[in-house]
C-alpha cells in the first residue's frame, strides 16, 4: 500500500517511553522537524509539560519532557543543583539526541545553562522560558529578591526534609495570575515540594552564557508577575545571553495551564531557525 500511494518511507524510533515517528521526506519541505526538550521549572514535573509537547508535536515537530532529578517520584529532596543538571545531561546521552532545542522554564534555566556548558555539541539553540540566566558561580537565590529567599527558607526549615512548598496565594495571584480558580487550583494539586538546595547552590561553567557559541532565546510571558516588574525576567535576565532572539507572548509564568497551545507556538517561534 505504501508503493502504490508513493509515500515516503515510515521512520519509527523508540527514545525511552516514547515513539518518535515521522516520515522520512526530501530536505526542501516547508516545515523542517525539529527535536525540543522541555525542561520544567521548580516545583513541576514533565508530565504537566506533555500538553504542551502535544502541541509542538502536532506541528511536525519531536518534543520531550523529562523530569529533573529532585522532582522525580520518590527522589530524595537533598538533591543539589549539580546531580540535577546531570540528570538532564544524562538524559540526552541516553537517548543520543543531539541538535536539540533545549527549552528551560524559569528554574529550568539554571538546568539548560549547566547542560549547554557540559554538553554543547547536542544543542542546536537554547530557549529561555521565563528562566533565570546565571553566570558562573551564581545560584538562582541571588537572581530573586530577598523576600523571597527569606520565605523559602522558613518553609524548608518549618517542613524539615530539604524541601520547600509555594504557597497556594503566591501561586495563585503572582505564577498563574491568567487563569480561572478552578485551572489555578487543579496545576497547583499536580505540584511537588521542591528540593531547596537547588536554588541555594551556586552553578559552576566553565563559560558564562553570553560566551556559548550556541544560539539564544528567551520567550518572555508579559503578565508573569513571579518575579515582580521592578525585578524582571526581561531584560534583566536576558541581557545575559549576549546576543539573543526576543519572543514575547501574552501569559502568566504557568501559560502550560492556562494556554498550551499559545505557548506552543511561541516556543516554536522561538526555537526554530
Amino acid at each position: 500500500m505504501l508503493a502504490e500511494w508513493n509515500l515516503p518511507p515510515l521512520v519509527i524510533r523508540v527514545v525511552g517511553a516514547h515513539w518518535e515517528i515521522r516520515l522520512s521526506i526530501d530536505i526542501d519541505r516547508k516545515v523542517a522537524m525539529s527535536r525540543y526538550v522541555i525542561v520544567h521549572g521548580a516545583w513541576h514535573t514533565g508530565k504537566e509539560l506533555e500538553p504542551l509537547a502535544n502541541f509542538i508535536n502536532s506541528a511536525g515537530h519531536n518534543a520531550y519532557t523529562p523530569t529533573i532529578k529532585g522532582n522525580r517520584p520518590g527522589d530524595s529532596k537533598t538533591v543539589g543543583l549539580d546531580e540535577a543538571i546531570g540528570s538532564i545531561v544524562d538524559y540526552l546521552s541516553e537517548n543520543d539526541f543531539k541538535e536539540v532545542v533545549l527549552v528551560g522554564h524559569s528554574y529550568g534555566g539554571m538546568i539548560i545553562t549547566g547542560v549547554a556548558d557540559r554538553v554543547p555539541d547536542r544543542i542546536r539553540r537554547l530557549v529561555y522560558w521565563n528562566a533565570f540566566v546565571p553566570n558562573n558561580g551564581e545560584s538562582l537565590n541571588d537572581m530573586v529578591p530577598p523576600q523571597f529567599v527569606g520565605l523559602f527558607d522558613a518553609i524548608a526549615a518549618e517542613r524539615g526534609d530539604g524541601s520547600v512548598v509555594l504557597p497556594f496565594p503566591i501561586w495563585r495571584e503572582a505564577f498563574i495570575n491568567d487563569a480561572d480558580l478552578e485551572t489555578a487550583q487543579r496545576a497547583y494539586d499536580l505540584l511537588n515540594p521542591h528540593p531547596i538546595k537547588t536554588f541555594k547552590d551556586g552553578i559552576s561553567l566553565k563559560i558564562d552564557p553570553a560566551e556559548m557559541k550556541i544560539a539564544k532565546s528567551y520567550l518572555n510571558c508579559t503578565e508573569d508577575t513571579a518575579l515582580p516588574h521592578h525585578y524582571p525576567w526581561h531584560p534583566r535576565l536576558s541581557q545575559k545571553l549576549g546576543l539573543f532572539r526576543l519572543v514575547q507572548v501574552s501569559g502568566s509564568h504557568e501559560l502550560c495551564f492556562s494556554n498550551p497551545s499559545r505557548l506552543a507556538q511561541a516556543i516554536m517561534d522561538a526555537g526554530r531557525d
